[in-house]
Parts: C-alpha cells; sequence; structure tokens
C-alpha cells in the first residue's frame, strides 16, 4: 500500500564527492550523521510566463534545485573534517577550523517515515554553510542544544538533483541505500 502521509527524519547520512577526469562524480562510502532533527528544503528556480493572445499562453516553472536547513544535534567530528575542512592536529587531537577551509560537496542521504513504509532518499550535490554554536546554562532542566548548517542542494550537470524509494523498490535497493549512493544505470551526469 501507498504512504498516506509521512513524519520523521532518520538514518541521515553524508558521501562526500570527488570528480574523476570525465568530470562524473564518484561519491566515498555513506557515513551515518546521527542525531537528526530536522530538515527543511525549499525548492529553487524561477517561474516563466509567455503571453500571447491576451493570456497567459504558456507557463513553466525551472528547477535549480533546493534551500534550506539541515538540524542535528551535534555534528561529529568526522562530518566536521571531511565536509567542512576542520583539520586534526596530529599530536594534540585538537580539531580546528581555518577561515581558509572550504566546505566540500557532498550527498545527503535520510529517511522519511510512512504510515506504510519509509522512503529512503538522496540529494546528489549539497553543500553546507559553517554551523553556529549555541550554548545555555543548565538550570532545573537540560535543553540539549542542537547545530544547524543552511543547506544547498543542485542539480548535478545532466540534472539529476535528487531520487527516492518507493513502495515497489526492491529490497536489494532499498537495504542497500546507505553502502552506496544509488545511481540510475547508464546515465550521465549522474
Amino acid at each position: 500500500m501507498a504512504n498516506k502521509v509521512k513524519f520523521g527524519l532518520k538514518n541521515v547520512h553524508y558521501s562526500t564527492i570527488t570528480f574523476d577526469e570525465d568530470g562524473e562524480p564518484v561519491y566515498a562510502t555513506p557515513k551515518p550523521l546521527p542525531g537528526a532533527v530536522s530538515l527543511t528544503l525549499d525548492v529553487q528556480g524561477e517561474e516563466v510566463e509567455f503571453e500571447a493572445d491576451d493570456v497567459i499562453y504558456y507557463s513553466s516553472y525551472s528547477n535549480t534545485g533546493y534551500k534550506g536547513n539541515l538540524e542535528i544535534a551535534n555534528i561529529t567530528d568526522d562530518f566536521r573534517k571531511d565536509v567542512l575542512g576542520d583539520v586534526e592536529d596530529e599530536a594534540s587531537h585538537v580539531l580546528m577550523e581555518y577561515a581558509s577551509a572550504e566546505a566540500k560537496p557532498f550527498a545527503l542521504l535520510y529517511e522519511i517515515n510512512g504510515d506504510q513504509k519509509a522512503t529512503r532518499r538522496v540529494l546528489y550535490y549539497c553543500t553546507v554553510s559553517r554551523p553556529g554554536e549555541n550554548a545555555s546554562t543548565t538550570g532545573k532542566t537540560k535543553t540539549p542544544q542542537t547545530d544547524t548548517m543552511s543547506l544547498t542542494a543542485v542539480p548535478l550537470a545532466g540534472g539529476l538533483t535528487r531520487a527516492r524509494t518507493q513502495e515497489n523498490t526492491t529490497a536489494a535497493v532499498f537495504n542497500g541505500w546507505y553502502q552506496s549512493v544509488w545511481r540510475p544505470a547508464a546515465a550521465p551526469g549522474v
């Protein structure tokens, strides 16, 4: 049965991207990014309207990806090193942020629950901002603070932006979702 509703966010993973000599993306093995709190994505693109015969004769929207926020309970040191460009001092094991560091692109994999079955999703080319930092004193109750990053997801050169499983997705694909970044067979630029 198809899902009637969706809720929840879990199993967030990331996969760093490099590019081969032909400019094709090469994805690293996905790593977990535990503690997903929320993911908000707003569509990006422009509406195109063409007027003729005194009416809107043609209307269309371009798809240039998504922008939003990814909120995590506590960003992992691996993510800080792999994506944000932080550097670990080998002798002291102190993690350092340099002003010259540039965030690296990555694929974002995640799962959203449904009333029938979860769907697993991937955004193929993401970048994030550095997270701010929140801290507050502990009073009578302990309120966890979270890390939030601005996230941008754009299409790959071939136009592929994201993918998601369906109710009839094979068990092999669904169960192997976090072993490697799923890509369609024989599609350039993906």
